[in-house]
């Protein structure tokens, strides 16, 4: 990669996201041990996949294109998806947590972003990782990396939905009947 642009946009990205794992945690008055260490496998899914990927692009050569915008055009997808991400963020406010739990006085949201998926947060952040893949300009890098996070965010939702459905019963069948999941009009 030629330019330091690439590493620059990665830190960014992290930083980011250590951010908001810092400080948007659950707090003592908020439901208890709900997440079931899905953030710990989130991340430990994230940084093995990302290294890997990172790894195979710079030894193994399969490109996605030979285009030299590719690369750039996945950097503005990381940018994206990071933007985006902070925007579903700010849009839930104080009920936002990395860790799943139920605050105090919690209402289901399902304005704004949560009109359109339930889970605009982790799909935000997955076309982050499908930007990653793709500034990677490798198909075993994008695949990778996309499995390996949809996997490991599947597994997250599944964990999340159940504590969703306990707190909020059929108002919450009635939204997930209602609105996709993570990929819009897919799933």
């Amino acid at each position: 990669m030629p330019s330091s642009i690439f590493p620059i946009t990665y830190v960014i990205w992290l930083l980011s996201e250590i951010v908001l794992n810092r400080l948007l945690r659950a707090k003592s008055t908020d439901k208890q041990h709900a997440d079931k260490n899905s953030l710990a496998l989130i991340w430990f899914t994230v940084v093995i996949s990302n290294a890997a990927a990172y790894y195979i692009a710079m030894t193994e050569y399969f490109p996605i294109a030979v285009n030299t915008a590719l690369p750039y055009i996945g950097l503005v997808i990381i940018c994206t998806g990071i933007v985006l991400r902070l925007f579903v963020v700010r849009s839930l406010g104080k009920l936002f947590t990395v860790d799943v739990t139920i605050r105090e006085n919690h209402q289901l949201k399902t304005d704004g972003p949560y009109q359109y998926l339930r889970h605009p947060s982790y799909a935000a952040s997955l076309l982050s990782f499908i930007g990653f893949g793709i500034s990677l300009n490798s198909w075993i890098s994008l695949l990778l990396v996309t499995v390996a996070i949809v996997t490991v965010f599947i597994i997250r939702i599944r964990i999340e939905e159940k504590v969703l459905f306990e707190q909020f019963g059929e108002h919450y069948i009635r939204y997930k009947k209602e609105v996709k999941g993570l990929i819009p009009f897919v799933w």
